[in-house]
């Protein structure tokens, strides 16, 4: 199994790692110290090596920081872990602060007066070491980067860097060979005037180079930097104890391969030579910005150029997508219709994700396409549960699916040709008439996003309130973003595009995003329905004036018809529903055994 339900935090160790880190910052007379939930690379997830944030706090969300100072600490998590960090921290050791309304640079500019703050410069982009930096200067203070981390020098029993093997995916899922792409970052290079980039996101270095490994869980991403050259000249910085032999091969024909521990002293020489680099202030370390300028280099700001590109793709990629899709759904089925012949209160949240990833394993052998990963641990919420929108079960936590009550299962995977990620929420049993009226709600904003025909130009931030409205009609809404782009056999969250308040991002043809809208009451129940979507190329109107783009729905399985209240529906939402059904089941039918056939033809039955 790829997931691990064990509790994996003890807030009791807190207190003892906080003092020792103490003692480490009055040996640099520093009087505080900066810990990200990051990594050199700033991805979402990072290996066990990075997972500082984790061991020194507890606190195990995948985004938040620590701020500790001689005498106090914080940490600072968003809306979704706000439940979790006070059940994994020790209230006695530190203090809960808001990741959004105050982050740390927001809290040193109201309460860092005179303040010496270390940070380790790898870990904190040139962005927010710039506000950082402003912040306590306001105050008289200053930021102050260090040589080593201070959580590295108290972390007795760090793990060693992940050495995974790196594999070579195959042109029919890219779907464009690595040298054409490489030119064209070449020539983005040159265009900003700089001399070269460094890639910092190892999502646009796998992409770029049509390699994938497997260095952190849940996404398949060799951990490296590179070198993009405006003359082609690229340096891939990687261990090569991580390369086979024949992707070594492979990719000596396109880069130069070098250790990342010379990194440092070759773009100093580079730099020193009269190289100007192009640099991603939200992305790239501003340890990489310093060693350029000190060795009196030349950093040209600009945006990471194999973001968008990436995130545009190509027929092969959709392809290997939308079949990716096929077979998830028809993994979905067997879930689903193992779900509903199971005896009442004979399932937990554990049991129900540890069974949907079997189908997922069942179905990638059935169909000789394995499953490589989860594309994140399963949110498995029964009930109350349900309405903690990340909320992530272990064995302390888990509870039975009870009738009576709404489950939800957000889950995803990760497949050599795609990358899905899918949530539905399900009746357990005979539920109330609100649960049914706010589910059909959230269905209307599917429904709404799905149908949507938009003018070129439009950016997410632009629709998003498409899939609000009919909440908002009757005075409710949710508190995350509609929809985040996915990546292809990459990150299952992966910008620049998103559909959300703050989604500027013009949405572009052949962009995946998610339609996600919810609606949650805390303490009670939470609703979600997600499918992927596809960006189509613009097409005319018959009668219109301008070609318009709409979406491709990806992901295929029912939607639960026994929480729908049709009145709800008007006559057009009502046929997307029954043609979305229709379209479902002619997909899925013919993979499916005998008593999933019936399962599925149920649950596709017209409304």
């Amino acid at each position: 199994m790829f997931q691990n339900f064990e509790v994996s935090s003890n807030p009791a160790t807190g207190a003892p790692r906080v003092a020792k880190l103490r003692e480490e910052l009055n040996r640099l007379q520093l009087d505080g110290f900066l810990v990200p939930r990051a990594d050199e690379h700033q991805g979402e997830y990072v290996p066990l090596r990075a997972q500082r944030l984790g061991w020194l706090t507890g606190f195990t969300g995948s985004a938040g920081a620590a701020l500790i100072l001689k005498n106090k600490a914080y940490v600072f998590v968003d809306g979704r872990y706000t439940l979790q960090v006070r059940t994994q921290t020790d209230p006695a050791v530190f203090d809960i602060e808001s990741l959004v309304d105050n982050p740390p640079a927001s809290w040193l500019e109201k309460n860092g007066k005179g303040l010496v703050i270390g940070f380790d410069p790898w870990l904190h982009t040139i962005a927010e070491t710039r506000a950082l930096k402003a912040a306590l200067e306001a105050q008289g203070g200053q930021l102050v980067p260090v040589q080593d981390n201070l959580v590295d020098l108290v972390w007795t029993d760090q793990p060693a860097a992940p050495l995974e093997p790196v594999t070579i995916q195959p042109l029919q899922y890219a779907g464009q060979e690595p040298r054409a792409k490489l030119n064209n970052l070449s020539e983005a290079v040159a265009a900003s005037g700089a001399s070269a980039t460094i890639l910092t996101d190892p999502a646009s270095i796998a992409w770029a180079f049509n390699i994938r490994g497997r260095d952190v869980s849940n996404t398949p991403l060799p951990l490296s930097f590179a070198l993009i050259a405006a003359d082609g000249q690229h340096i891939l910085f990687i261990d090569k104890r991580k390369l086979p032999i024949e992707t070594e091969a492979y990719l000596t024909q396109l880069t130069k391969i070098t250790a990342p521990n010379l990194m440092e002293n070759t773009l100093a020489q580079l730099a020193g030579e009269g190289a100007s680099f192009m640099l991603d202030p939200a992305l790239a370390a501003e340890k990489l910005r310093m060693i350029i300028t000190q060795a009196n280099g030349t950093v040209v700001e600009g945006t990471d150029p194999a973001r968008l590109p990436r995130a545009m793709k190509n027929k092969a990629e959709l392809d290997g997508s939308r079949a990716a899709h096929e077979r998830d759904g028809v993994a979905m089925v067997k879930f689903f219709s193992w779900l509903d012949s199971q005896p009442a209160g004979s399932v937990d949240e554990i049991s129900a994700a540890q069974q949907l990833e079997e189908s997922r394993r069942t179905v990638g052998e059935m169909f000789q396409k394995p499953l490589e990963d989860l594309s994140f641990d399963s949110i498995s919420g029964a009930g109350s549960d349900g309405a903690i929108i990340h909320y992530r079960v272990n064995t302390d936590t888990n509870r039975k699916l009870k009738d009576g009550e709404l489950y939800l299962i957000d889950s995803g995977a990760q497949y050599r040709d795609g990358t899905t990620d899918i949530t539905r929420t399900v009746a357990i049993g005979e539920v109330s008439a609100f649960e049914k009226k706010t589910f059909t709600l959230v269905l209307k904003g599917v429904i709404a996003l799905s149908r949507l025909r938009f003018p070129v130009g439009t950016r997410g931030q632009d629709i998003d309130a498409f899939a609000r409205a009919a909440l908002w009609q009757h005075g409710y809404d949710y508190a995350h973003g509609t929809g985040h782009g996915v990546g292809s056999y990459l990150a299952v969250h992966e910008g620049p595009q998103s559909i959300s308040k703050r989604g500027a991002q013009e949405l572009k043809t052949g962009m995946i995003l998610s339609n996600e809208p919810g609606y949650y009451r805390p303490g009670e129940f939470g609703i979600r329905i997600e499918n992927l979507i596809i960006v189509k190329e613009p097409q005319a109107i018959d009668g219109g004036d301008i070609a318009m783009h709409e979406f491709e729905t990806l992901t295929f399985c029912p939607i639960d018809r026994r929480l729908i209240d049709v009145s709800l529906l008007n006559a057009d939402e009502l046929a997307w529903l029954n043609d979305y059904h229709a379209q479902t089941r002619d997909k899925l039918l013919p993979h499916c055994s005998e008593d999933e056939k019936s399962w599925l033809i149920a649950a596709t039955e017209a409304l």
